[in-house]
């Protein structure tokens, strides 16, 4: 592919970005109105933590279920399918009456985001030029902080104001205008259209651990799953730590929008980095100043603006060092089983995604302070770059 990229090409690769923007305000939207939630239902931090799951025991099955689908189907008709169920979910949790009801909702949209986000990292990849792939990747993740910060600020003004479930009603309506817009401007990908179709047929993950590919499956699904629990435990209940002691809701909403803030700025120079000192090298520096971060926040007394600074720092090196495994991951594995390679990947990873914030209310429930909490919860990631330093791809 020619090193210049076409308008249709960036186009592509800004929807993408936009969808997965769609993603962060899904998947966030729950953290910051998780003390409005608790409030009304009476729940303990452990319940709270089950709704976290809930979402995250979606997007799991949609990791597993509906992503590897994108390379037998097209990646266009997963994202249309996905956005239904995103959609459907945010709405639905407007009308939520109970907590019952509001679990199976975050479980509903969790899967549609499983479906979508492995393939908007396929998708960035196969409508990119080699010179500009791994950037684009890399910035596509970006978008997923961006809608968190968008959602910080909204929520700061939407929950007060109104409710809780008026955040919900404006996000579905967002993800059914997401959905208009792939159905209308979205083509499918000219590497899925050009393959072979008796192979795409044949694609499953056995595929995936022939012996060109064993090895870096089971080092990938390692790393996710470490840094899953680590990213998720800090998505979820940073927000919540900061309205727990004391904090006003506005100020505690803008200590979450400052870790997506560094989310995204962390995403961006990511991409930057990745061109001139590889991917293995951007995921250590990144794991190690985000494993200090964490134990300077789980271990020092804050004001807001140093807790501000270091939830800054978080976002940056936590977010940033794990979002380099999506290139990394969109590099190990050819295109007709590409889909099916991350998606499994972020699957696995999924379990400790759900098993970290679920973990994480446990242990408050059960006294253990917050200094042990945060020494604990980064451990994982710091494994996560171990085991993606392993992998011994030729293209990583």
């Amino acid at each position: 592919m020619k090193n210049s990229m076409s308008w249709l090409q960036i186009g592509v690769v800004a929807l993408c970005f936009l969808l997965n923007f769609n993603d962060g305000i899904d998947v966030l939207l729950v953290s910051f109105t998780g003390a409005e939630i608790m409030k009304e239902f009476g729940l303990s931090n452990a319940e709270l933590g089950y709704i976290f799951s809930s979402g995250l025991g979606g997007m799991t099955a949609g990791c597993f279920i509906l992503a590897p689908y994108g390379d037998q189907i097209g990646r266009r008709k997963i994202f249309l399918i996905s956005l239904f169920l995103i959609s459907s979910g945010m709405l639905l949790a407007f009308f939520s009456s109970n907590y019952s009801l509001l679990l199976v909702c975050r479980a509903l949209t969790g899967l549609g985001i499983g479906g979508i986000l492995p393939n908007l990292a396929t998708v960035a990849s196969e409508f990119s030029t080699d010179k500009t792939r791994d950037f684009n990747v890399g910035i596509v993740q970006g978008g997923w902080p961006l809608g968190a910060i968008l959602t910080g600020f909204a929520s700061a003004w939407i929950v007060p104001l109104y409710d809780w479930r008026f955040a919900y009603l404006a996000a579905g309506v967002f993800s059914l205008t997401m959905l208009v817009a792939v159905f209308f401007v979205l083509p499918e990908s000219p590497a899925y259209l050009n393959r072979d179709k008796m192979q795409v047929k044949r694609a499953s993950w056995r595929d995936l651990f022939v012996p060109e590919f064993r090895q870096s499956t089971i080092y990938l699904w390692l790393a996710t799953f470490f840094g899953f629990i680590t990213l998720y435990t800090v998505l979820s209940w940073v927000p919540i730590l900061a309205k727990q002691t004391g904090m006003p809701f506005e100020l505690a909403t803008y200590i979450g929008t400052a870790m997506n803030l560094g989310a995204f700025s962390g995403v961006f120079v990511m991409g930057i980095l990745i061109g001139r000192i590889g991917i293995k090298r951007v995921i250590m520096i990144y794991v190690l100043l985000a494993f200090v971060l964490l134990n300077l926040y789980g271990n020092l007394d804050q004001d807001f603006l140093l807790k501000f600074a270091l939830t800054f720092g978080i976002g940056f090196f936590v977010q940033g060092g794990f979002n380099s495994m999506y290139p990394a991951s969109t590099r190990i594995y050819p295109s007709e089983i590409r889909s099916t390679g991350v998606g499994l990947a972020m699957g696995m990873g999924r379990f400790g995604a759900i098993l970290g914030p679920s973990l994480f209310g446990l242990m408050a429930d059960s006294g253990a302070s917050i200094s042990m909490r945060f020494v604990l919860f980064s451990l994982p990631i710091v494994l996560a770059a171990v085991f993606i330093n392993r992998i011994k791809s030729p293209n990583l």
